[in-house]
């Protein structure tokens, strides 16, 4: 008997993104499951067990970042916010409160399942964490703070490294800009934005050929791509 397939949970009030994005889930190899309201939402998330969330921020009974707060409570399933609201502060603030990832409305369909397979993938890599993280041709060794390109050693100042491993920890995975500020630096110095932008400057110097895989996301932070 072939395994269940995966559930994806739709928590959206547009009746057209159902009618759009069940059929399509089900094609990639998804059961979809439909909320219309954040209630729902939390009660197929604590008694279905999806193996990942889709989230509309405007819900008409709460907001959503509200329901990802309170997801948080029980559960770590991986969450993609799929939202009309394109300001950088919305974007940090789901990040921030729970989120794993953030795609724009209208989006395209094969980014979208794109994201989903990688947050899906981060869920099964973190039921059975690794010290060593590869990504293209980039693999970073977190137990021993080694880090080599295409087979070859690079050395990194320790600043560098803490700023690459918080990247390597959530692979593929939005990292916002004051995380990273405060996990490496500290909380006094969640504004110092301009730390950022010197030591990212200096890693993607001596990463090489693998600066492709640390990208910008532009006004919210930081993702280590997730190259098969």
């Amino acid at each position: 008997m072939s395994p269940a397939p995966p559930t994806v949970l739709v928590i959206d009030d547009e009746p057209q993104i159902h009618r759009f994005l069940g059929p399509a889930l089900d094609a990639a190899g998804y059961a979809p499951l439909r909320a219309d309201n954040a209630r729902e939402g939390l009660r197929l998330a604590a008694s279905r067990g999806p193996a990942c969330i889709l989230l509309d921020l405007g819900l008409p009974d709460m907001d959503g970042k509200e329901l990802l707060e309170r997801l948080r409570v029980f559960s770590q399933v991986p969450v993609i916010v799929i939202s009309a609201r394109d300001r950088e502060a919305e974007k940090i603030a789901a990040l921030d409160a729970g989120a794993d990832d953030y795609v724009e409305k209208p989006f395209g369909l094969a980014e979208l399942l794109a994201r989903l397979r990688a947050a899906t993938r981060r869920a099964l890599m973190a039921e059975a964490p690794s010290p060593i993280v590869v990504t293209g041709p980039l693999k970073v060794d977190l137990e021993r703070r080694l880090l080599h390109v295409a087979g070859g050693e690079i050395a990194v100042t320790p600043r560098e490294w803490e700023l690459l491993a918080v990247l390597a920890r959530n692979l593929g995975k939005v990292v916002t800009r004051q995380r990273m500020l405060t996990e490496v630096w500290g909380p006094a110095h969640v504004e110092d934005s301009q730390y950022l932008r010197v030591y990212v400057g200096q890693l993607r110097q001596k990463l090489g050929e693998a600066a492709r895989l640390l990208r910008t996301e532009p006004g919210v932070g930081y993702r280590l791509l997730d190259e098969a």
